[in-house]
């Protein structure tokens, strides 16, 4: 798995991490596809509904294991019904004698995890380390949201945007931020191992349309990165209110980016019925534009080739995630820092 994780130009360390492919609830009766790191899989649920994933490919004839079916607790390939159990052991051939000896062949199969709705899988097969710790600190039942989608973008382009303020005021004018009403503020970059956060100093308030009508006053606003693809925006609120909306990012192949949406609230008045009904169709907004301005800049770097592109002191979340995903460490350099900038 390693080798194959190199040859699509990722990073081999990256086989060794955790990452979201489906929402549970997409995952019923019958398999599902899914891609990661330009490696196709097969997802499906055992007889006693757990999740397993397996190359999405027969080693008979090749036929793509996520057309078949589940049944008895295995995976059977819709072209000769060869079945395979959750694992990849070959335990069926249909038509072969019973008294006949099953070859010695068998499917790869990632380790997956379930947590939280979502379905996280590891490509190397070993069910070791934890999920990111953010995932990991929110409460049951505090989730009010969960939906995925694709952005057309490179990983690393699909992070710094979801972490980046700075664009808010032109591709999100008057819903998330007012070009007219920025303030000075500070940006408190700190660093770890396992990623970084952010905090934005001087913005009790946001001037745009999604903050005067459904927030208050806060405490603190905290940008969160968990390598390999996770990430939060964290607001507090003083009357102790808690809001985190996070994205989890999965590399389907160098142009693609698979993208897992959760919005949690804790300590303040917020049904799921209401959020969906009133603030996800404002999200669902700011999605749609954060995608189109993607997808337009993925479109140039494929005209202009690879170009490295400037760079000021305000970019700070990128050199860490860059260097993360083509070198599978974080930056070496890498020091905690203040920022003055306008928001």
């Amino acid at each position: 798995m390693r080798d194959a994780v190199r040859a699509g130009g990722w990073h081999p360390s990256h086989a060794a991490r955790w990452f979201p492919v489906l929402c549970g609830e997409r995952l019923r009766a019958a398999p599902v596809a899914a891609t990661l790191l330009d490696r196709p899989y097969a997802l499906a649920r055992d007889g006693a509904g757990r999740a397993f994933a397996l190359e999405d490919r027969c080693p008979h004839r090749h036929a793509p294991l996520s057309q078949g079916r589940c049944s008895d607790g295995g995976l059977s390939c819709p072209y000769h019904g060869w079945r395979f159990d959750a694992q990849g052991r070959l335990c069926e051939i249909p038509g072969m004698p019973a008294d006949a000896a099953l070859p010695q062949v068998r499917v790869r199969a990632a380790a997956v995890r379930e947590h939280d709705g979502l379905i996280w899988l590891r490509p190397d097969g070993r069910d070791e380390g934890e999920l990111p710790a953010m995932v990991r600190r929110n409460p049951p039942g505090s989730r009010r949201f969960l939906w995925q989608t694709q952005w057309r973008a490179h990983i690393v382009d699909a992070i710094e945007n979801f972490l980046d303020p700075l664009h808010t005021h032109w591709i999100h004018p008057g819903l998330v931020r007012r070009g007219g009403a920025r303030r000075p503020a500070t940006a408190r970059f700190v660093p770890s191992p396992q990623g970084f956060a952010v905090d934005y100093l001087g913005q009790a308030q946001q001037s745009g349309l999604l903050y005067r009508l459904f927030e208050s006053p806060r405490e603190s606003e905290r940008a969160l990165f968990d390598a390999p693809g996770s990430a939060q925006i964290e607001y507090r609120y003083a009357n102790g209110g808690i809001v985190r909306i996070s994205l989890h990012f999965a590399p389907v192949d160098a142009a693609t980016t698979s993208v897992f949406a959760s919005l949690h609230v804790e300590n303040r008045w917020a049904p799921a019925w209401l959020v969906r009904a009133l603030v996800w169709p404002l999200l669902k907004r700011v999605n749609d534009q954060d995608a189109r301005m993607l997808a337009l800049q993925s479109d140039n770097l494929r005209r202009f080739g690879a170009v490295r592109g400037a760079s000021t002191q305000l970019d700070l979340v990128r050199p860490w995630v860059e260097a993360f995903w083509n070198h599978g460490a974080p930056p070496a350099d890498a020091q905690a820092k203040d920022v003055a900038l306008t928001l």
